[in-house]
């Protein structure tokens, strides 16, 4: 953030392996220093990162419960109230002493429909990922629908892109497989073997139900102006293989300056 004017985002799920007033503190202090262009998005979790505490992982009801008190914690602190909450999450007599004049958005991440409804009645903006239109449209529905008619929407598009559509494809398999898993299964598997073990009887091709694969920049700039028409505020393009510098120079030179037309 020091060396560019881009804003920055990160995704954490507060509640137990992090907790929520060690993550306001860090973000408090990134939103003082960079005004305006810090974000945190916030989620339920994967066991895969919390199981590490030792702790209970709870199920999806209990989880989203504890982000909300989360969430609720790290607001107080915001305010630079002192704050002590015994709940799911516990806080013993916290406060910051560095508060930032403009806070940072607290962005939910949300996969599901579901998801997506409840955040919007207490996330100041939406995060999810790119799947099937009608499926993400649902997705944005349901924000709206929750109490996020006015809040702006962030879309993270998972793709691959080389100089052949075979290419583009095997490294997406080979980097993203796992990703393709349902959020209900990703969520509670704990070790990576697991995470191997479930993609076993997947096919390559897929890929393609979760990840936009193809040589051809056309392509995925009408995808992506698809995507734009949802009413996103905002594209983070993650091209999913490990040809990265060829995906900067391309989309860089073809494909960003068809959404950058008139301002």
């Amino acid at each position: 953030m020091q060396a560019t004017s881009l804003s920055h985002g990160v995704v954490c799920a507060p509640g137990q392996r992090y907790h929520p007033a060690t993550v306001a503190q860090s973000a408090s202090t990134l939103a003082e220093m960079f005004p305006g262009r810090f974000w945190i998005a916030v989620g339920s979790g994967q066991a895969l990162n919390e199981h590490i505490t030792g702790e209970k992982w709870p199920a999806k009801i209990e989880r989203n419960a504890r982000l909300k008190e989360s969430v609720d914690v790290m607001r107080e602190l915001w305010t630079g109230a002192e704050v002590t909450h015994h709940g799911l999450v516990t806080v013993e007599e916290a406060r910051l002493y560095t508060l930032p004049e403009q806070l940072p958005l607290i962005v939910g991440a949300a996969i599901t429909p579901e998801s997506a409804r409840w955040m919007g009645g207490w996330a100041d903006a939406l995060i999810t990922i790119e799947q099937a239109r009608e499926a993400l449209r649902k997705v944005v529905d349901a924000f709206r629908e929750g109490g996020g008619e006015d809040k702006p929407m962030f879309l993270q598009v998972q793709l691959s892109s080389a100089e052949t559509d075979e290419q583009a494809r095997e490294g997406a398999f080979e980097q993203w497989g796992t990703n393709i898993l349902q959020s209900s299964v990703l969520s509670d598997l704990r070790m990576p073997a697991q995470m191997t073990a479930a993609v076993q009887r997947l096919r390559e091709e897929d890929i393609e139900t979760q990840v936009r694969v193809s040589s051809d920049l056309n392509r995925h700039i009408d995808w992506l102006q698809q995507c734009a028409e949802l009413g996103f505020k905002r594209l983070y393009l993650h091209n999913v293989n490990r040809e990265q510098r060829a995906f900067i120079e391309a989309f860089g030179e073809r494909v960003l300056p068809e959404f950058s037309k008139g301002g």
